[in-house]
């Protein structure tokens, strides 16, 4: 059995075997989970390699790219600006940006940003890769463009363009960009070595996600709707776009987080105790609890599957019967983040080695059930 570093509470035993278990079926290469309780770390555990070559351990202070997983940093940093009062999730986007209001969106609020019902799930200017680490010119485009859907209850998922709406709405406010009021006012506070804009001395510690087959990448799209191609696939993103240089350096607050399990579950373990973890608090209780406000529940346009929103985090369904006071989201390629407010749990997986769906891959849920049922 693949040796695993770090440590746990021997409650959590399982939670250490099943990520062996993966590692040992080679459905890992390498990876890292945690589980905090009541705030504090119960498993902090690593295991595998940092490359595919099998050539590099991954270390404790291996970080990758985590893509949507980094959404809840960014509703994080809404949640914060919410609570003090400077952000009113109710009120129109073109309040504090006044050139959103283009195109019909005046009656758009900053909720259905979180929510993904915004009807802005990606641009209708064709885009390079390249392109996105242009802030000015991405959320220039969302501004003028017209919503591609008209009911704002519906959800289509903001993939990528989440985190230039929200991350906007958080600059005209404080003035600084996403990444920047990120650092300062969450992960810097809470003590979590998690990046939106990655700097160049911390490249070396970067494990390279592992794609995907393209026949197995091709396969995922055969039946998407025309809908959801438009929003996946301009511009498209790939693993391998992760490796790229601009990638890391570039804000881009939907997709290019980079921590390990550890990183995300020192910053989410916030909103499982409602707003205070490890002596730090960023919100109040009832900042906390807005996050199981429902956006939207059905089917999505964009991931094709009945999901159920809140603001800024999925939610429990009959599609996914998590609990009535948990969240979760997600990456593509299958990092994952669960909160459970009763049992005052956070569960995090970090991985390489990519699976080729958006949603399916169990290997997050199956250590999730295992620290859940301890």
């Amino acid at each position: 059995m693949t040796e695993i570093q770090g440590g746990y509470d021997e409650r959590y035993a399982r939670v250490a075997e099943v990520l062996a278990e993966k590692l040992d079926a080679n459905l890992d290469v390498g990876a890292s989970v945690a589980v905090y309780l009541d705030g504090e770390p119960v498993v902090d555990i690593w295991g595998g390699h940092a490359d595919e070559a099998r050539s590099a351990p991954w270390e404790r202070d291996t970080i990758t790219n985590v893509f949507s997983t980094t959404k809840t940093m960014t509703a994080m940093c809404a949640l914060v600006l919410a609570d003090r009062g400077e952000l009113d999730f109710h009120a129109p986007v073109a309040r504090y940006w006044p050139e959103f209001k283009a195109a019909g969106k005046e009656s758009i609020e900053v909720r259905h940003l979180l929510g993904h019902t915004a009807g802005l799930a990606g641009w209708t200017e064709p885009l390079a890769p390249e392109d996105l680490a242009d802030w000015e010119k991405c959320t220039a485009l969302l501004a003028a463009q017209a919503p591609w859907w008209p009911e704002r209850s519906q959800s289509g998922y903001h993939a990528v363009t989440q985190g230039y709406l929200v991350g906007e709405v958080v600059r005209r406010i404080s003035g600084v960009s996403l990444g920047t009021f990120f650092h300062e006012q969450v992960a810097a506070p809470l003590g979590a070595d998690f990046h939106i804009g990655l700097s160049p001395k911390d490249d070396a510690r970067v494990a390279r996600l592992i794609p995907p087959s393209q026949e197995a990448t091709v396969a995922e799209f055969s039946d998407a709707s025309e809908l959801a191609l438009r929003a996946l696939t301009n511009p498209i993103i790939s693993g391998e776009t992760s490796w790229e240089a601009w990638w890391r350096r570039a804000e881009i607050p939907a997709a290019n987080g980079h921590g390990n399990a550890r990183s995300v579950a020192a910053i989410q373990s916030l909103l499982a105790c409602r707003g205070e973890a490890r002596g730090v608090r960023l919100l109040s209780e009832s900042g906390a609890d807005v996050v199981f406000e429902e956006q939207s529940n059905g089917p999505d346009l964009v991931l094709g599957l009945p999901i159920r929103f809140g603001m800024g985090y999925g939610l429990s369904s009959d599609f996914m019967p998590i609990g009535p006071r948990a969240c979760f989201w997600g990456g593509y390629g299958g990092s994952l983040c669960y909160i459970d407010q009763d049992a005052r749990l956070c569960v995090t997986y970090v991985m390489n080695r990519m699976a080729a769906s958006l949603v399916g891959d169990t290997r997050g849920i199956d250590l999730v059930l295992a620290a859940a049922t301890a």
